[in-house]
């Protein structure tokens, strides 16, 4: 015990995780290769005996094993991608893996791709203020990830509340019309949450397959908060499914002041970061990172809520968005129904183009959208504004 408090952190951490990889060696790649016979998942798709033999003994430097990142696709036999990093460094370790399931997952994305470099401004879009006879709210968010710390999926408590203070502490610096309040889950008033719900603020324990055995949803609601301004139009969560989700919004159709406040909050955030050390995890090649593959580069969803009475009835009303690169979905989200045919379009990638060019393609979609509805209203034809 004498030797042991001469022993530098870095050595203790050397030492344990040298321990970790050799028990985890105790059983072959061949035995212990999961069971995916009843599995649809992406990864099964890309993770051979062979790979998983190859990748099996690497450990990243905060002690993530390949098991690990692939544990959700084991647990479920859904249609999901069952991949989640658990530190910045997954990506690289276990390249062969999320190079494979990231090419597909995006449509295309090679080796030799990149992702390009982050475009906030807002003063570039066109056409961005949307005709509010049809759109009835914008909204901007992404997720966002502190370097240096785990994601939510392999992070310890310690390191969860250190991704809070972090986030918190920059949050605190905001001023002027982005100046705002935390509201911490552990410690909200029953006055607090009940404002919070009815402004449609307050985030639940995520259920689903992106919490499933991983440490995401632990000590809940531990280290966990809602953040927003004066106005309620700019909204941070901590430590909800990623570090933070960063949400601009308002009423109306200016998308393009949506998004002007979106650009400056994150560079302000981020710039209050830099000023105690820290920053957001950023890859030259594969853009911002998030736990999940699929919010990698942008993580950007850019979205409306629009009527579409006439055009909604069209029997190919769900590919002609499609086709567009948008999703169409209820105004509840993912799966739900549109009410009074009220749709929530947004889009589809998140890799591959810049925040800027991501709002614009909205912006575009929306607009076409919108002048299909008028002429339908007026009887006219829409064929030539149908996407070939």
């Amino acid at each position: 015990m004498a030797g042991e408090t001469n022993m530098s952190h870095k050595e203790f951490m050397k030492n344990y995780r040298s321990g970790q990889s050799k028990n985890y060696l105790k059983y072959s790649p061949k035995d212990n290769y999961p069971d995916y016979s009843k599995h649809k998942c992406m990864v099964k798709r890309h993770l051979t005996p062979e790979m998983y033999e190859k990748l099996y003994t690497r450990v990243t430097p905060n002690g993530v094993t390949l098991d690990k990142v692939i544990q959700n696709s084991v647990c479920c036999q859904n249609q999901i991608i069952g991949l989640l990093a658990g530190d910045e460094e997954s990506y690289e370790v276990f390249h062969e893996l999320f190079n494979s399931v990231i090419d597909e997952k995006h449509g295309g994305f090679g080796v030799n791709d990149k992702h390009p470099p982050p475009d906030l401004d807002a003063s570039k879009l066109v056409n961005g203020k949307l005709d509010e006879k049809y759109v009835r709210s914008c909204r901007v968010r992404t997720g966002r990830s502190v370097r240096g710390l785990c994601f939510p999926s392999a992070v310890c408590r310690a390191e969860r509340r250190e991704v809070e203070k972090v986030i918190t502490d920059a949050l605190s610096e905001l001023s002027g019309d982005l100046a705002g309040k935390y509201y911490p889950l552990s410690t909200m008033s029953p006055e607090d949450e009940k404002q919070l719900i009815e402004d449609h603020f307050l985030f639940q324990k995520p259920t689903g397959h992106l919490m499933v055995n991983s440490t995401s949803v632990r000590d809940w609601p531990d280290a966990r908060g809602i953040w927003h301004n004066k106005d309620k139009n700019f909204l941070i969560w901590v430590n909800e499914e990623d570090h933070c989700r960063v949400i601009s919004m308002q009423k109306g159709g200016d998308m393009q002041a949506t998004f002007e406040r979106f650009g400056r909050g994150l560079q302000q955030i981020e710039a209050c970061m830099k000023k105690k050390g820290r920053e957001f995890m950023w890859n030259e090649r594969l853009g911002y990172l998030c736990a999940c593959p699929s919010n990698i580069g942008t993580g950007l969803r850019c979205s409306a809520h629009i009527q579409l009475k006439n055009v909604s009835k069209l029997p190919n009303y769900e590919d002609i968005v499609k086709a567009m690169g948008m999703q169409p979905r209820g105004t509840a989200g993912e799966h739900t129904e549109a009410v009074d045919s009220v749709y929530d379009i947004s889009n589809s990638a998140r890799l591959k183009k810049s925040e800027r060019q991501f709002v614009q393609d909205v912006i575009d979609a929306l607009n076409k959208l919108i002048e299909m509805e008028k002429r339908l209203e007026e009887g006219k034809s829409i064929d030539d504004l149908i996407p070939k």
